[in-house]
């Protein structure tokens, strides 16, 4: 079968598709909600393709697919097969330098805001991230720390006055004085911005591309959107660190066609379980049975896990499963690690598993 005939072949369905040279390798990994339609589309109007899928396109000589019951466990698997495989053109979540850190560094002077790629040993340094893009974290810093006036020429010595005080862009602070009091106030409304709990630096950044729009000062507008995209894109990874270095107990409800759903539990970025469910063969009450089992035999057997931030080698699950939950349509529920200390499970347990199974059974109405 030549590769023409394997595209029009693939299934109408999840999945995720591996893309080989010439030689055999496995050149790019992708997912897929409908594999046939996907893969079709990187043959067809290729004068829209950037040039690196019309390269990619131009060395396909072969594919393989792998099927999944849904949209989300397609995402999971491209991840865990990029990792593995590293083929050449899923270069930005091959390369391990591509994930950034925001670390507050104690300098024998004053605080230092500094960009790494290793947040160094647990409790040296008050670390943020990681990030995927160094230049959106570069970016941010930048407008942070202009706006803010505290973009010192002379970050890291007590004397006189830098050059970029007399330019408006440092309020002082290498002087010392009431300057450092005022310089250490910023940081911790830094610290507290990239933690979620105080956005006035983001209003601040917001307020000065208004007021350069209103002063028809467009250039000046455009780079202080570019800063508070920076800085919203930051503030967005940090909830995915969060949320899943919480290390939630979270089940997850998914129809995978008229006859069946798709039951998976998340241990914060990790499946533990998954398991499809017969509607043919199975009634309200027995569906509702086995959801209730599955969740308390499975976290109650998952140890629990010492895992304070997302690493770089968990992010992209982390942001698979963050967006997914937020995103898509799919039903999902937190289980508090005390419900499943109750016996057996408690009412509220049951109580949700039946709200989680009747949303799914909705959603799978609403599909027919």
């Amino acid at each position: 079968m030549n590769l023409k005939e394997k595209v029009h072949s693939l299934p109408l369905t999840p999945g995720v598709y591996l893309m080989k040279d010439s030689l055999g390798h496995i050149i790019y990994v992708g997912k897929a909600k409908q594999l046939r339609k996907r893969v079709q589309s990187y043959f067809n109007n290729n004068k829209g393709h950037s040039p690196k899928v019309v390269q990619l396109v131009r060395n396909i000589r072969d594919l393989e697919y792998q099927m999944t019951d849904t949209e989300f466990e397609a995402f999971m698997l491209e991840c865990q097969l990029i990792k593995e495989i590293k083929p050449m053109y899923n270069r930005k979540m091959k390369n391990p330098l591509a994930y950034s850190y925001i670390s507050v560094r104690e300098d024998k002077i004053r605080r230092q805001l500094e960009v790494s790629y290793d947040p160094g040993p647990p409790g040296e340094k008050l670390h943020f991230g990681p990030y995927t893009s160094r230049s959106t974290v570069e970016r941010a810093l930048q407008g942070i720390k202009e706006s803010q006036r505290i973009l010192c020429s002379n970050p890291h010595s007590q004397g006189p006055l830098c050059l970029n005080h007399s330019l408006g862009l440092c309020i002082g602070m290498c002087g010392g004085g009431a300057a450092l009091e005022a310089y250490n106030r910023i940081i911790d409304r830094v610290i507290a911005l990239l933690d979620g709990r105080d956005l006035s630096i983001l209003n601040d950044l917001e307020q000065r591309m208004n007021e350069a729009a209103e002063r028809f000062d467009f250039e000046a507008a455009a780079k202080y959107r570019d800063y508070t995209g920076a800085v919203q894109a930051l503030l967005q990874k940090e909830k995915v660190a969060r949320f899943t270095g919480e290390n939630n107990n979270i089940a997850v409800l998914e129809p995978v066609d008229g006859d069946s759903i798709k039951l998976i539990l998340i241990k914060g970025a990790r499946i533990i379980y998954r398991t499809a469910l017969d509607l043919r063969h199975m009634d309200r009450g027995q569906l509702q049975a086995a959801v209730h089992s599955a969740i308390l035999e499975q976290f109650a057997a998952s140890a629990p896990e010492d895992t304070p931030r997302i690493s770089r080698h968990t992010i992209d699950e982390a942001q698979i499963i963050y967006s997914y939950l937020k995103n898509s349509s799919g039903s999902y529920l937190i289980v508090p690690p005390e419900w499943l200390a109750a016996a057996p499970g408690g009412p509220l347990l049951a109580d949700a598993v039946d709200k989680l199974l009747a949303d799914c059974l909705e959603q799978l109405e609403e599909v027919d």
